[in-house]
């Protein structure tokens, strides 16, 4: 099976292993654009890389690798001469990569590059910030020059046939356009639902997509009748599009990746299929249901439904029928399903991860940016269970709940007693999930890519799985995210995770995000 890792088949003695869902093919895409060749161009932030894909066969091929200077590209456009254009988003940069593949640095003054379009041999571009500025930028020297300011998270922006440029609000549900030699911002749209991109078909319709769990889909005849139909495309998250040659939509979506043919009536066809970013946290509650932390959105790995988005969500435990979890934002919420509502549980960690529940409700949770491991009561009340890990990751209570808990820069899992840790098992290299299962401890050894199970008293190890697609694929990568998780409140890339849960059956579900999917692992053979 083809994936980010090539042709990768995980193998167990005593278990057999199959995939929940496919691997990505598109880990996750963002702005997109027509390039010469004729096909789609596909920025993808959270792999760190420019994919085109070839609409007619719906082939993947990597054109801007992770080995170059772009390290976050989040849209791009291409210039008169064929030069691509690319925003790279965190760390504050815009890049030209011209026909043959150099790239030189266009500017780096400019704070959350987003959206970013050419007309002709000029180039603009916005800040996705408050207050951010919509900037003319002129690759061969001289000040960016501002066309309007106090932008409420400006994001994807193109020409309208009028002459001047339309780019979206994001935070105040508002369409604005302003002219291109400059003047005052005009408010042209307002109550559109979560605008993430505006785009104008071919016939000169607005298109207006919304970044919401509902694809939604606003077209506004600006120019005609000034008529405005909605719909709801059922794409998750979606980001960004563009319109060929024969006025067909092709959008992408950051919740979930893929390229989706998109029709006026809502009707969609595939082209890449959709995958999971991640996953990281995976759980399984007693009814056997399986939900996995996939960054933007919980989802169900059985068949990719979206159960909700939610914001940058990484450690995931059931409860009954609760969902706790934790987020690269800092926090620690509950999630309720029955009523859809969130519960803020702590707010400003340090890189909270894994979690899990002890019998009389109280949340542990490895926070593993200060070495510490914190307990959440009923009432909201954080304390510290244990301190002097280096990194730890994930935790897991056996059935006198005691606390275990992985630490994948000591390379060891730990008993916590007394509020320090016990090593279980050392010379790991880099745990990461951890579940407990009868008198064992299994791990997920990121770094050889195995689950390994480890006697809990004698602390005896051996391999129950391996050749897992956990962690980074082979080749160039990328440094983990600098602890400073945002810039200008945009977050960075996540830190990888392989979480690991099981099941009431003894079955096993493991996050494997190197390729994007959930592996099942079913209950070892007696």
């Amino acid at each position: 099976m083809s994936n980010r890792y090539g042709h990768v088949e995980p193998t167990s003695a005593s278990r057999t292993v199959r995939r929940l869902t496919p691997p990505n093919p598109l880990w996750g895409s963002n702005g997109v654009a027509f390039g010469p060749d004729g096909r789609l161009h596909v920025a993808q932030f959270l792999a760190g890389q420019i994919s085109a894909v070839d609409l007619a066969s719906g082939d993947v091929e990597v054109v801007v690798p992770l080995d170059g200077p772009v390290q976050a590209p989040d849209d791009l456009a291409f210039g008169a001469d064929g030069s691509m254009y690319i925003t790279d988003l965190v760390p504050g940069r815009v890049w030209r990569r011209d026909p043959r593949g150099g790239f030189t640095l266009v500017t780096d003054q400019v704070a959350v590059p987003n959206g970013i379009t050419c007309v002709g041999d000029r180039l603009f571009v916005n800040e996705m910030r408050p207050g951010g500025r919509l900037l003319e930028l002129f690759p061969d020297g001289g000040d960016p020059l501002v066309l309007a300011d106090d932008l409420a998270m400006g994001n994807a922006m193109q020409l309208g046939p009028d002459g001047c440029l339309y780019y979206p609000h994001m935070s105040t549900g508002e369409v604005f356009r302003v002219p291109l030699d400059g003047g005052p911002p005009e408010l042209v749209a307002e109550d559109v639902h979560e605008p993430v991109a505006v785009r104008f078909s071919l016939d000169g319709t607005l298109v207006v997509l919304s970044r919401g769990a509902t694809g939604i889909v606003t077209r506004l005849d600006l120019f005609g009748s000034g008529d405005r139909t909605v719909v709801a495309s059922g794409v998750v998250g979606l980001d960004n599009a563009a319109f060929d040659d024969d006025n067909r939509m092709f959008v992408s979506s950051f919740a979930g990746g893929g390229i989706t043919e998109l029709h006026p009536d809502g009707r969609t066809r595939p082209v890449v299929p959709h995958g999971l970013d991640g996953p990281y946290g995976v759980t399984v509650d007693l009814a056997g249901t399986v939900r996995a932390a996939d960054h933007y959105r919980m989802v169900d790995p059985t068949d990719g439904t979206t159960h909700e988005l939610t914001t940058f969500v990484h450690g995931i435990t059931a409860d009954g029928p609760l969902f706790h979890l934790t987020s690269q934002y800092g926090d620690v919420r509950t999630y309720d399903p029955t009523t859809g509502t969130f519960r803020t549980r702590a707010r400003n960690l340090n890189r909270p991860t894994g979690i899990t529940t002890r019998e009389d409700g109280t949340l542990v949770i490895a926070e593993s940016g200060t070495g510490r491991v914190l307990t959440i009561d009923e009432h909201d009340t954080v304390e510290v269970l244990a301190d002097g890990l280096d990194r730890p990751v994930d935790v897991a209570l056996d059935s006198a709940q005691r606390c275990y808990v992985t630490d994948d820069l000591r390379g060891t899992v730990s008993r916590l007693e007394h509020g320090k840790p016990t090593p279980v098992a050392e010379d790991l290299d880099t745990p990461q999930g951890l579940v407990v299962h009868g008198h064992e401890l299994l791990t997920v050894e990121v770094g050889k890519r195995r689950l390994t199970a480890i006697d809990i008293t004698t602390g005896q190890t051996r391999i129950e799985a391996e050749n897992l697609p956990v962690g980074q694929p082979p080749g160039p990568t990328r440094p983990d995210p600098e602890p400073a998780l945002f810039t200008h409140g945009i977050p960075g890339i996540p830190r990888q995770f392989a979480g690991l849960a099981t099941a009431p059956d003894g079955s096993l579900y493991l996050s494997a995000n190197g390729e994007g999917t959930v592996i099942h692992l079913s209950p070892p053979v007696q």
